[in-house]
């Protein structure tokens, strides 16, 4: 077979490699285990350490894991200096691909890429990464960061972090639910970045800051704030319908519909869903939740296009009184931990990746000196 009758645009259905990490074959399932019980079940500290270590932990190995991660939760005082000398209109999300790299320098084991010193390192960045995102979003609003609370839970931790007030259960929950709905998700754009990246033997801290940098765009990671935009223009149920169906016939791309690899429905959106109404109904926000029954059922009777996790998540975050730009930050501080198992996997059984072009220029041309070229 010829690299001419196997080319794909943005390799669309191309086996770019393996992996045992995850799989979207039958549902997406993480090492094995249904999307939907580990949302229902479990503890995103659980899934943590399921991505990183092969398996759930066991009692005593989740109280240590969690342990290590509180301790891990905290940055070095120069680097909250730095945070403080950004400028405060700088969008969250620019901040936050900074401080992965900035970390890396107080990083004792930064260019060992051994399997042992990978996990080490993936335990602290995932630790790290939600209280430079605090650090930051505190100092432009004026305020302090609140120190971590040792009975909290990790997803907890990170809406205390970031609000200043310890959530109650059904925000925590929200919280959980969505940092397992997004910690991983196969070869998608940032994680194939990560591994390419990782593939030149590069630290782990360099292939997650440029996965940060492929989340960023509008057309992965940065849809969830679109999607906020969108419902904020249209504002009221009465006028979603009038809207959608202007936007279709103007062909504008609505963000948070449609999936590369989900044909017939984002799975993490059908379970986000149900807890999308539970908060809406708890904040008084119900409208914001007609307002996307609305869109979300014309564009899927016109179009054929499902709601994408990102459909769902965007409202929960704004239920849990969250601004827009943290977002995207927020599936950040889930997919380090994807990205992470990514890199940890692609160093243990590396080759570099080197895909060819399909060369589309001009054939071979004599070179003409300077003095003999026309205008």
């Amino acid at each position: 077979m010829t690299t001419e009758t196997i080319y794909r645009p943005g390799l669309e259905g191309i086996i770019a490699g393996e992996t045992a990490i995850s799989t979207i074959t039958g549902g997406l399932r993480y090492r094995g285990y249904a999307i939907e019980d580990l949302a229902e079940h479990a503890a995103f500290e659980e899934v943590a350490y399921l991505l990183l270590y092969g398996e759930l932990p066991p009692p005593q190995a989740l109280a240590d894991f969690s342990v290590r991660l509180q301790k891990a939760m905290t940055i070095p005082e120069p680097l909250v200096a730095a945070l403080r000398q950004i400028p405060t209109d700088t969008l969250p999300m620019d901040v936050l691909r900074s401080a992965a790299r900035l970390l890396a320098h107080w990083e004792p084991e930064v260019n060992d890429n051994s399997h042992e010193a990978n996990l080490r390192k993936a335990e602290r960045l995932l630790a790290q990464l939600p209280v430079a995102l605090a650090a930051y979003h505190r100092i432009r609003n004026g305020r302090e960061l609140p120190e971590i609370d040792r009975n909290l839970t990790f997803a907890a931790n990170v809406l205390r972090l970031l609000t200043g007030k310890t959530p109650d259960p059904l925000e925590a929950r929200a919280m959980n639910v969505t940092l397992i709905l997004y910690a991983e998700h196969e070869f998608n754009a940032s994680t194939f970045t990560a591994r390419v990246v990782a593939s030149t033997l590069a630290d782990l801290h360099s292939a997650v800051t440029a996965a940060i940098g492929a989340l960023k765009g509008p057309l992965h990671g940065g849809a969830n704030e679109r999607v906020m935009d969108v419902l904020k223009e249209v504002g009221t149920p009465d006028r979603a319908e009038t809207w959608v169906r202007d936007a279709l016939a103007k062909k504008v791309r609505i963000m948070g519909f449609g999936h590369r690899v989900y044909k017939t429905g984002d799975p993490r959106a059908k379970y986000l869903k149900t807890l999308s109404r539970q908060l809406a109904e708890r904040t008084g926000k119900t409208d914001l939740e007609k307002i996307a029954e609305v869109i979300e059922s014309v564009v899927v009777r016109e179009k054929g296009l499902p709601p994408n996790l990102d459909w769902p998540s965007a409202r929960v975050y704004y239920y849990l009184g969250l601004p827009i730009d943290l977002y995207t930050p927020l599936f950040v501080l889930s997919r380090v931990v994807g990205w992470s198992a990514h890199v940890i996997e692609q160093h243990d059984h590396n080759r570099l990746i080197r895909p060819r072009a399909r060369y589309t220029g001009p054939d071979l041309r004599p070179f003409v000196s300077v003095e003999d070229r026309s205008e």
